[in-house]
């Protein structure tokens, strides 16, 4: 199954990270750092700038599709989507599989003012250091690659050194996994099936309507995304932001996709 190969693949990088990891050192380095930027605050109600939250992906390729995107710089992809109004990027630092790398979350960081999601596998408490160390604002937990242990665990540990988190759920049985911690605010809907990569918008319908209204809770759809009527859809279902990365990285304009997909900034 793919995502038992990916976990393979993460825990051999753990491996790699571990030889080098000082839990010491990653703390005194944070405690120098600046403040996260607030990646939840960002595509709630309360910060974001359209009527739908925007987190837009940097993405060179997936196991999926192959090559997305040939002409790809990851600075300049950034710079576009801030330009055009995003609430939030979301760059990939997984190397085998979506070609990403920590270097460019780092170059993304440098060159923009807005929060950053380091989208990868995380499988183990020192890529959350890692993270906060390269300069991501949020993590992304995958429910389907993590035991409800991890799950608290990792929300825990993230939380206390200033992370965001994005918990991402497929089916009902993660999404209630999720919610029995009673932790997560900032819930991910993924349409993408990840052990199949059949991707169903109405995943995102079937699931939200199982979040409880009233706690707090921002609730995103992830993958899939292409057209001004999946966005009323997906609005008329109750998701309030969405991730795309796709859609965006197949455009030559990405912030003019950006615009022709949610209109400007301001619109409400």
């Amino acid at each position: 199954m793919f995502l038992d190969k990916i976990v393979v693949t993460k825990q051999q990088e753990v491996a790699e990270l571990s030889a080098r990891f000082s839990l010491n050192a990653y703390e005194r380095t944070i405690s120098d750092m600046s403040a996260t930027l607030g990646f939840e605050r960002a595509v709630s109600a309360a910060g974001r700038k359209r009527d739908m939250g925007l987190i837009a992906e940097v993405k060179k390729a997936s196991p999926s599709k192959g090559l997305i995107r040939e002409d790809f710089h990851p600075v300049v992809l950034a710079k576009a989507y801030e330009e055009a109004g995003t609430d939030c990027i979301s760059v990939l630092t997984d190397r085998d599989y979506f070609q990403g790398s920590n270097e460019y979350l780092q170059a993304v960081r440098e060159a923009v003012n807005v929060p950053l999601l380091r989208k990868d596998f995380t499988v183990d408490y020192r890529q959350i250091y890692e993270a906060r160390v390269i300069g991501a604002d949020a993590i992304l937990l995958i429910a389907a690659i993590l035991t409800k242990q991890q799950l608290s665990e990792f929300h825990d540990i993230a939380k206390s050194i200033g992370l965001d988190v994005l918990v991402e759920v497929h089916d009902q049985r993660e999404l209630e996994t999720v919610l029995e911690l009673d932790k997560a605010t900032l819930i991910g809907v993924n349409n993408r099936d990840l052990r199949s990569f059949v991707t169903d918008l109405k995943t995102t319908e079937q699931l939200i309507g199982i979040i409880p209204q009233g706690k707090g809770i921002t609730s995103i759809s992830e993958s899939g995304i292409a057209g001004p009527e999946d966005v009323q859809y997906l609005k008329s279902v109750g998701a309030q932001g969405l991730l795309i990365g796709e859609h965006f990285m197949r455009k030559p304009h990405v912030g003019e996709a950006i615009e022709q997909l949610l209109g400007p900034v301001g619109v409400r």
